[in-house]
């Protein structure tokens, strides 16, 4: 059986986008193609953000170069990048390396039966990376208008009041998670055993000095 990694992602820091969809979705994938999933990478970061800034991307790409994986396992093509340059950078990292990418959303594998890109991949992803890029532009384009003409219209932007969480407050909801960072277990290990997001664990191990 083929060695398989998933690298799931959402854009939200926040508790309401989760990665469980796309790493059962890809679990189904790896299982009917007989992949054996070594490990899960999960990542909860802007998808504005530049790949060096991504560090568990960042630790999902060496973990497949490390440990000679033989195939990356993505819903879609951009969760590897914020723009068509860091997207083909990624790629040709994996190419380098022997390592294929399937891309669920478009049912899509970079390398051949004999580990060599086809001759239609790199057309395939320069083009799905730059329509990415446009449609992410188009949604900060959206939102910029819409923000604006809600200011326009005497709307207030920030936190309503009252709904900030005080130190207490946290310290009662994020108990369970506070407990097993500070017996010293990871925060993605953490982030499993409460459901909580990385995001969230890595903030309130920063908040409470853990």
């Amino acid at each position: 059986m083929k060695k398989a990694v998933i690298y799931a992602r959402v854009s939200s820091i926040t508790d309401r986008q989760n990665t469980d969809r796309q790493v059962v979705d890809l679990t189904r994938y790896a299982e009917y193609s007989e992949h054996n999933i070594i490990e899960i990478f999960e990542e909860k970061i802007s998808g504005g953000k530049r790949n060096v800034d991504r560090p568990v991307l960042t630790e999902c790409l060496n973990y497949c170069k490390d440990n000679n994986i033989d195939v990356l396992l993505v819903s879609e093509l951009s969760r590897l990048g914020r723009n068509a340059f860091e997207v083909l950078s990624t790629v040709k990292f994996l190419i380098d390396n022997c390592i294929n990418l399937y891309i669920q959303k478009e049912q899509f594998s970079l390398l051949n039966d004999e580990g060599k890109p086809s001759i239609f991949a790199p057309v395939m992803i320069a083009t799905l990376s730059t329509c990415a890029e446009l449609e992410r532009e188009n949604i900060k384009f959206r939102l910029n208008s819409g923000r604006d003409l809600y200011i326009k219209n005497g709307g207030k932007l920030g936190r309503k009041a009252g709904s900030i969480k005080t130190l207490d407050m946290k310290k009662e909801e994020y108990k369970e998670a506070i407990s097993l960072l500070k017996k010293g277990i990871s925060v993605r290990n953490v982030a499993k055993l409460t459901g909580k997001g990385t995001a969230t664990i890595q903030r309130i191990k920063k908040e409470f000095n853990l």
